[in-house]
């Protein structure tokens, strides 16, 4: 019994440095955080007082938080679709032998090693010089208040369809291929394989995927940044943006924490729902 506890601690050790480096970064900024989402802090001064719950009621209130709400929303929403979907297309038609075939999934998943500011570089350049000429269009779509949070949906689904194909090839591998000759022999089309075989079998990789790209689509932040800087106006400001500016330029820490706080509680929820419902749709074989 001894050394069954001795050998348990010593494989705790392993995870010391870990948890320590996870507890500097992760859960006392979070607890931190959390009291001062309580406070009237202004991310400056050494002294601040506790508000209660003033700040989440005041968060409530302003409607100057349903814009960036919707967009986090829309943009969450379009990716986590295409992404996936795009993924799944791909990962399905280069899952066969041809000469090229690892040139072309290199191709597709260059993108995902590009910088996220070349990247918004590049599609700067297409939206506002080759999208004009293609559609006789007059501006881009990053330039309208209707249309820039497609655009950089566009970006984000051009930039990590590569990843998403990744995952769901690897799941692909791991589909026995005698269930697919069986399926033939029985008569079964190609569209009923995919439907009655290939879904089913990689619900494990969509319970990864599905909410591994709901959750970055939620905290969204970099993609507006880089390409709009939130513009035109505030048409592409998301949540993240929106508790980035209540801590910094507007010196509102504490209602800026407790913004912060809110959109944790909503991720958390959402995925955590997402991923138990596909997770219970998971099947054995």
């Amino acid at each position: 019994m001894k050394r069954k506890y001795r050998d348990e601690f010593v494989k705790f050790t392993f995870l010391i440095p870990a948890l320590l480096f996870f507890s500097l970064v992760v859960l006392i900024p979070f607890f931190r955080g959390l009291n001062i989402a309580f406070t009237n802090w202004d991310g400056i001064a050494d002294h601040y007082k506790y508000v209660g719950f003033h700040n989440l009621v005041q968060l409530f209130k302003d409607n100057d938080v349903l814009p960036p709400l919707k967009n986090t929303l829309f943009f969450a929403l379009v990716t986590t679709f295409f992404v996936n979907v795009f993924g799944l297309l791909l990962a399905v038609l280069l899952d066969v032998k041809f000469k090229g075939v690892n040139v072309l999934k290199t191709v597709i998943f260059m993108p995902m090693v590009i910088s996220l500011v070349l990247a918004a570089i590049i599609w700067q350049y297409v939206y506002s010089d080759i999208f004009p000429i293609l559609f006789h269009t007059n501006g881009g779509l990053l330039g309208s208040p209707s249309t820039v949070m497609w655009g950089l949906a566009i970006i984000c689904i051009w930039k990590e369809t590569g990843l998403a194909m990744v995952i769901y090839f690897a799941g692909l591998q791991t589909i026995p291929k005698d269930m697919y000759e069986s399926a033939r022999i029985d008569g079964a089309s190609s569209t009923q394989q995919f439907f009655k075989i290939t879904i089913p079998l990689l619900m494990p990789a969509f319970t990864y995927c599905i909410p591994l790209w709901l959750g970055t689509g939620l905290r969204q932040f970099d993609y507006s940044v880089v390409a709009t800087k939130g513009g035109p106006g505030r048409a592409s400001e998301t949540m993240a943006m929106y508790v980035y500016n209540y801590e910094f330029p507007y010196f509102k820490a504490g209602y800026g924490q407790m913004a912060a706080l809110v959109l944790f509680v909503m991720i958390l929820i959402i995925t955590v729902i997402v991923t138990q419902f596909l997770r219970r749709r998971e099947v054995e074989y």
